[in-house]
């Protein structure tokens, strides 16, 4: 498929640049999408992230150079390593071993291999979901600032809900909440349009306008709803990760490049009620 096509030429590039540099916004580029949207999509897909791929892929093929006679320092530079003492720190968290360890006869090194994506039918349980055509509308929240990298952001966006939700001011915004709009939402505002500053928004659908808050404009789109219950965050990570490997690439949508939502209905952290709402077109 068209998709897989464009993830395997930017696979090359990366694969291509692993003793050079990598620049993240040509691999998106390749794959025909935001530098957000791709790395998300590439740890779905490959149940690990970009970086920690790229990490895995330079000490496979180091662990080689080094059992050929390559010198460390020599090893640890081709790589991108200034430093000595991270190559060591990398090399030993992928391989169980130092780099001088490595060069000994009979080590025992791990390769992890070029990735190479292909579709694959599970034949899984069936997805139900809606298709809504939603105009405009505005939200009322708070914002975090993020640097454009998948495994940061991560780890920030759960540490955000618990500094807004322990602090009172998720508590704050329900009084704000369009009663025709319910939920709380988590809003990824980082699309091909919006590639200097990523932001992540917790809010609800609101038309007030007050300084306690900032407010954001969801543009109109088609959106796929998809519904879930479970404990968080486990739950809807799994949606997520089913809706994008397993309905989107064999449902004649493609993804919209616009920001996505996750809706809270209910937020009992171990029976939560969500959704996953994601902009959509035809290809």
């Amino acid at each position: 498929m068209e998709w897989l096509d464009h993830l395997n030429t930017s696979i090359a590039y990366v694969e291509e640049n692993l003793t050079g540099k990598i620049e993240l916004e040509r691999a998106a580029q390749l794959a025909q999408c935001s530098s957000y949207h791709y790395q998300r999509m590439f740890s779905y897909i490959a149940d690990v992230t970009l970086g920690e791929y790229i990490r895995r892929r330079k000490m496979s093929l180091a662990g080689v150079d080094l059992q050929r006679g390559e010198k460390v320092v020599d090893v640890a530079g081709k790589y991108g390593y200034d430093s000595p003492t991270s190559f060591n720190r990398v090399f030993k968290s992928i391989h169980g071993m130092t780099p001088k360890e490595a060069k000994q006869s009979g080590a025992k090194l791990t390769s992890y291999p070029m990735l190479t994506f292909k579709l694959t039918v599970k034949g899984v349980q069936a997805m139900e979901y809606q298709l809504i055509d939603k105009d405009a509308f505005q939200v009322t929240g708070f914002g975090l600032k993020l640097a454009q990298d998948m495994e940061a952001a991560q780890k920030r966006i759960p540490e955000f809900w618990n500094e807004v939700s322990s602090s009172g001011q998720l508590e704050q915004l329900i009084p704000h909440m369009d009663q025709n709009n319910p939920g709380v939402m988590g809003i990824s505002l980082m699309t091909s349009e919006v590639q200097d500053a990523w932001e992540y928004v917790i809010g609800v659908a609101s038309n007030d306008t007050t300084e306690e808050f900032a407010q954001y404009e969801i543009p109109a789109a088609k959106w796929a709803v998809f519904s879930g219950t479970g404990p968080m965050p486990g739950a809807i990570q799994e949606l997520q990760q089913q809706v994008f490997t397993e309905w989107l690439p064999t449902s004649g949508f493609e993804y919209a490049e616009l920001p996505d939502i996750e809706l809270y209905l209910n937020m009992e952290p171990e029976n939560a009620q969500f959704q996953v709402w994601l902009p959509v077109r035809a290809k």
